[in-house]
């Protein structure tokens, strides 16, 4: 308390003059319209600017949440797209049902490890089997393919990246629909190859490239990227076309997990079919 006073005496004169400084300019301004509207003004577009930081400051905080949000409100989007869903037009007066049958459900996820620079990478997702993930579950995100689902445990999940050497796709020029099949020749994760496109096919830089409805993991028409470049090898009867995927590997963070309601199915049959070629 001493020191304080000592303070307060050894600046006594400074303290005077700013409370004869602030009270003067408080009788200015309550006296003079010009002054105390110029003050309101002021003091509204100080206030205005403070709460405009403030609320900037909360949106941030809030992020993470609202990205949480949006990816299961596309998830349910997606479930609702004619893409997940199949033709089933073999109705009878029995059945009551819409035409339209749903095929692929979707599932929201978030990439926790992820790798770009090796020959076979793969990405890690916080869901696993009590989430419903399975193996040969495929994955994707809003621009394009991500991989398939390899290893799962009850709160987490592998996946192989289309970024693997052992990963193939079948893909299609959506432009003509004539397809071959997508791998990844290692480098760059920017670029893939699309192989066994007859040459006598026109392909045109630009073209894009989608998933076919050959698959059991993906739907059809998603998108994998587009041709940057085609050539014909002399002596070869197929074009070597390079893809600029459509998918950012690097800048990835919420996924979707597709599943595939009628695979089992689908692949018990075409098992049972492989016995006719021996």
């Amino acid at each position: 308390m001493r020191a304080l006073f000592i303070l307060l005496w050894r600046n006594n004169f400074t303290l005077l003059f700013l409370f004869v400084e602030s009270f003067c300019f408080y009788l200015l301004v309550q006296n003079n319209d010009f002054q105390n509207a110029s003050m309101l003004n002021a003091s509204n577009a100080m206030v205005g600017k403070t709460m405009e930081g403030v609320n900037y400051v909360k949106e941030y905080i809030h992020l993470k949440d609202n990205n949480i949000a949006l990816a299961e409100e596309n998830a349910r989007l997606r479930n609702s797209l004619k893409e997940a869903t199949y033709q089933n037009d073999t109705l009878t007066n029995i059945i009551r049902d819409t035409i339209n049958r749903q095929q692929y459900s979707y599932i929201t996820a978030k990439v926790i490890n992820n790798s770009v620079n090796r020959r076979n990478n793969y990405l890690t997702l916080d869901k696993g089997s009590l989430q419903g993930i399975k193996p040969e579950m495929g994955v994707i995100c809003s621009d394009g393919i991500v991989g398939i689902v390899k290893q799962v445990s009850p709160h987490f999940c592998t996946v192989m990246s289309l970024l693997h050497k052992d990963t193939r796709l079948s893909a299609k020029i959506k432009r003509n629909d004539f397809f071959g099949s997508l791998i990844w020749e290692g480098g760059s994760p920017f670029f893939a190859s699309l192989k066994e496109i007859d040459k006598t096919v026109p392909v045109q830089k630009g073209d894009t490239i989608n998933t076919t409805a050959f698959s059991s993991i993906f739907p059809a028409g998603i998108m994998i990227g587009r041709v940057t470049h085609s050539r014909v090898a002399a002596g070869s009867n197929f074009h070597d076309i390079e893809i600029n995927l459509s998918t950012q590997f690097q800048k990835l963070s919420h996924v979707y997990v597709i599943d595939n309601i009628l695979k089992d199915e689908q692949r018990t049959l075409e098992v049972n079919n492989t016995g006719d070629d021996h």
